[in-house]
């Protein structure tokens, strides 16, 4: 379905936009009905870039996850057979092009995280089923290669479940640990650390390690369920073992609810294990945009970033091209009002053999050895397309958006109770170059909206235009410092000076 209406309109929104900034970062009192002004022309509205004192948060870079191999459609349940995985079924020259055109956005850094599902795409196993390893020949040196020709930092190494052997059903499927005895956990401990000295061995460098995804789910496919003092005991043993042989990972928690779950809470409770957190990560998974201008997550950080590690959409086949728009607006929203340093999509690549790759995937490929489902009739074995709902809404920040760049305030017009407009978003940063960009959206199915922007510099500005069936399209230059420019229905568009 298309992205849900705008929330309703409150006296005073919560959800704090300067939480979480930066050491230095101007205090904007964004949310304060005070400094509200009436609405504008429900079909223009004038803005001020603030690159004179706003300097917010830097924004690390984007992140993806990678399908290293197979699940089966519709998420149910898991082939025992390898049947798919990628980069392992391309052939050499769509592996390059993948690498080029998607993971790189064709110029510029491109995505700065990899995450790997632990226990489900990558869930080969020892003798023993405790430690993890590849499950088809080749599998971490191709991934390897994809991070090494990219240039991406490193990979997110997340569990959906600890290997077996560690487990009380002794399957990846299900279950809990089967002790939570000071000894077991210190084992436990032990063997997560092999299993990123495999992969660093190997050439995949780490950024980021979490305990569990979504503790709380028990899925047909790779899952263990935590109870909050259960996530909070092995947390205490195995994240310092962590730290000290990568003590440059980010440690993430709990893959799900943050800070605002049981489990987050239990977390805050004990400082020994809320000293180990780097970041709360959450799954807000499709939601409208509009959630992270009225939603709160950042309240009860307790001095930690923020930032959603997991975005899709989980109704299979139905993505609109509203949905494009409300996934861009999504990104620009957690870094503006939840001051998020980064935002991950769930998939780059989703197998034309699964129904879920529509919702799931920025772009779909065709196994050799899987199923194939005749919605892509020209996809040949090996070869990959782009799904262009879901790709064109995060490609333009991909360009334009280089690892750490700086976001900065944009004063903008809000209703007369103090909101912000929700279908037209705005959001500017500085390149660590220097150079000022910006990005504005237009969610609306049918108006389109004139911008009016102080850009606060004279220098010229290149516009490119995304949009549902749009990807790159240059729509002129502006010289500031002010600019004005229409925006059509359904389109997102970057505005960049280019150095």
């Amino acid at each position: 379905m298309p992205p849900p209406n705008p929330l309703p309109r409150r006296t005073m929104l919560r959800g704090a936009a300067v939480a979480g900034a930066g050491a230095g970062a101007a205090m904007w009192p964004l949310l304060d009905p005070s400094h509200a002004v009436a609405a504008p022309d429900a079909d223009a509205a004038a803005y001020t870039i603030r690159f004179d004192n706003g300097r917010q948060q830097t924004l690390w870079g984007l992140g993806f996850e990678i399908q290293s191999d197979s699940i089966n459609s519709g998420n149910d349940g898991m082939d025992d057979k390898v049947v798919s995985g990628v980069p392992y079924d391309l052939t050499d020259s769509e592996r390059e092009r993948f690498y080029g055109q998607m993971l790189k956005a064709g110029s510029g850094r491109g995505f700065r995280y990899c995450r790997l599902a632990m226990g489900l795409y990558h869930r080969g196993l020892d003798p023993q089923k405790k430690h993890i390893v590849d499950r088809y020949k080749g599998q971490t040196a191709l991934l390897a290669d994809m991070i090494e020709r990219t240039g991406i930092e490193g990979i997110s190494a997340e569990y959906w479940s600890p290997a077996p052997g560690w487990k009380k059903n002794g399957s990846y499927v299900g279950g809990k640990l089967a002790s939570f005895s000071p000894e077991a956990l210190d084992a436990l401990g032990d063997a997560m650390v092999r299993d990123l000295d495999y992969l660093a061995a190997r050439g995949v460098p780490i950024s980021m390690w979490g305990l569990q995804n979504e503790p709380r789910a028990d899925t047909r496919y790779s899952s263990c369920t935590y109870s909050p003092d259960e996530y909070v005991k092995t947390f205490k043993a195995v994240a310092p073992k962590i730290k000290k042989k990568y003590p440059r990972t980010r440690i993430i928690a709990e893959s799900q609810d943050g800070w605002k779950g049981g489990i987050g809470k239990a977390i805050k409770a004990d400082p020994d294990a809320l000293h180990y957190v780097d970041a709360w990560t959450f799954h807000r998974v499709g939601t409208s945009s509009t959630e992270q201008i009225e939603g709160d997550f950042t309240s009860g950080r307790a001095g930690k970033t923020v930032f959603n590690n997991e975005f899709e959409y989980l109704h299979y086949g139905s993505v609109k091209p509203g949905h494009t728009i409300n996934t861009a607006q999504s990104i620009m929203n957690w870094m503006t009002f939840q001051n998020a340093p980064s935002w991950f999509w769930l998939h780059a690549l989703k197998p034309t053999s699964n129904a879920e790759a529509l919702g799931y995937g920025l772009g779909f490929w065709r196994s050799p050895y899987g199923k194939h489902l005749p919605r892509f009739p020209d996809l040949k074995p090996g070869q990959w397309t782009f799904n262009a709902l879901n790709w064109n809404a995060v490609a333009g920040f991909l360009r334009y958006m280089p690892w750490d760049s700086v976001r900065y305030h944009v004063d903008e017009p809000r209703h007369a109770d103090g909101t912000p407009y929700t279908e037209h978003r705005i959001m500017a940063w500085r390149t660590p170059k220097g150079d000022p960009v910006f990005v504005v959206t237009n969610r609306s199915e049918s108006k389109p909206f004139t911008y009016s922007v102080d850009t606060q510099t004279g220098e010229a500005f290149h516009g490119h235009r995304y949009g549902p069936k749009v990807n790159d399209m240059s729509v002129g230059t502006k010289r500031g410092p002010k600019v004005t420019f229409t925006v059509p229905p359904l389109s997102i568009e970057f505005w960049a000076c280019h150095s």
